[in-house]
């Protein structure tokens, strides 16, 4: 036994058994990190454990092992709090925090700089410029972190060109609708979505020093879902097509006025302003609809207020993006069966799912 293995165990023993037992509970459960390594280093020295090993065991260095027995045979358990409590008053003030979210909040060249991203230093640098004070690298991730900023990609956006009256008027329209329905009228959100066999690549956890990788077929395939969200119930509508026309359209709207809410006086549809919703085809079906089916389009550029996008959103997240399918009916297969419970509004029920062809390119769930 090495000579601070023999003299960490020998101040151990004098320690009292509730001193004893203490350490031990804070090495397992104490509320920092750093406060919980000390504890355990203390506690394995004492049984006997060699630094070398302590510090393979931990992750950190002989010296540091060295170090914190050091500070326990000289002052006992006080010896492991950490001394930066020390050190005075914080330099990061709600001022500062302040100065440092609105700028995370900003670009770089709102301050003068070039570069159109945030990196940590540079929030150091800026953050010094405003407040003449500066922390370091450490402490600022320490902050981000503690209110939660995000390392994320933005979302790309195309501004409105209707002016911001006449965009909020048809917002507030669509929305009294819905809170006016009659009983025997339904409101319906309706888009499409693009199912690629190419899988689309997006963020995965890995482990350091390795990436994964995702096989692709190569040549591309495709398929087109156009589905209808009733925001209220949950329950999802959908067609499948080859190709995304009107005809789509069409198919869906047929299914929606003959099988899916064949009881419905009225079929409010809210959609965007993709020309297969406007096109003559469609003009010339809504003659055999009649005045059961009413079109409510949305203002240009505006996804975010179609509902059904977050759906179809959750449905790359977990079926599309990353996916190990070889063919496109392996990959439309798990595409039913993860929007199926959808189907009778958000049941979890397995339900076989139905197919039909409404059309030659078209299938109607």
């Amino acid at each position: 036994m090495s000579r601070i293995v023999h003299q960490v165990s020998e101040i151990w023993k004098q320690l009292s058994k509730t001193e004893r037992r203490w350490l031990q509970s804070e090495a397992m459960s104490g509320r920092e990190a750093n406060w919980r390594m000390r504890c355990k280093v203390i506690r394995n020295l004492a049984r006997g454990e060699s630094p070398t090993k302590m510090a393979s065991i931990l992750g950190c260095g002989r010296s540091q092992v060295y170090r914190i027995a050091q500070r326990f045979l000289q002052e006992g358990v006080a010896g492991l709090v950490d001394r930066r409590e020390d050190n005075g008053e914080s330099k990061v003030t709600e001022q500062y925090e302040c100065i440092v979210l609105t700028a995370v909040a900003g670009s770089p060249q709102n301050y003068g700089y070039q570069r159109p991203t945030w990196t940590q230093e540079l929030l150091v640098l800026v953050a010094a410029e405003q407040s003449q004070i500066r922390i370091s690298t450490t402490t600022m991730s320490r902050l981000l972190a503690r209110h939660e900023v995000r390392h994320g990609r933005p979302k790309p956006i195309v501004a409105c060109p209707w002016p911001k009256v006449r965009k909020t008027r048809r917002l507030n329209e669509i929305r009294r609708l819905g809170e006016r329905l009659h009983p025997d009228e339904v409101l319906l959100y309706v888009d499409e979505v693009d199912i690629h066999l190419n899988p689309k690549i997006g963020s995965d956890w890995m482990l350091q020093g390795q990436q994964k990788t995702v096989l692709t077929p190569g040549q591309n395939q495709k398929r087109y879902l156009a589905g209808a969200l009733n925001d209220t119930t949950g329950r999802l509508s959908w067609v499948e097509g080859a190709r995304k026309t009107s005809a789509l359209v069409i198919a869906l709207i047929d299914h929606l006025v003959k099988r899916a809410y064949a009881r419905a006086t009225t079929i409010h549809l809210v959609l965007d302003n993709f020309r297969i919703h406007s096109s003559r085809a469609v003009e010339a079906a809504r003659l055999r609809w009649g005045d059961r089916v009413q079109f409510h389009f949305l203002p240009p550029y505006c996804p975010d207020e179609n509902r059904i996008e977050r759906l179809w959103k959750d449905l790359h997240d977990n079926v599309t993006r990353n996916h190990t399918c070889t063919t496109m009916d392996q990959l439309i297969e798990r595409v039913y069966d993860y929007l199926e419970p959808r189907r009778r509004g958000g049941s979890h029920r397995y339900v076989k799912a139905h197919v039909q062809r409404a059309t030659k390119s078209c299938k109607v769930i």
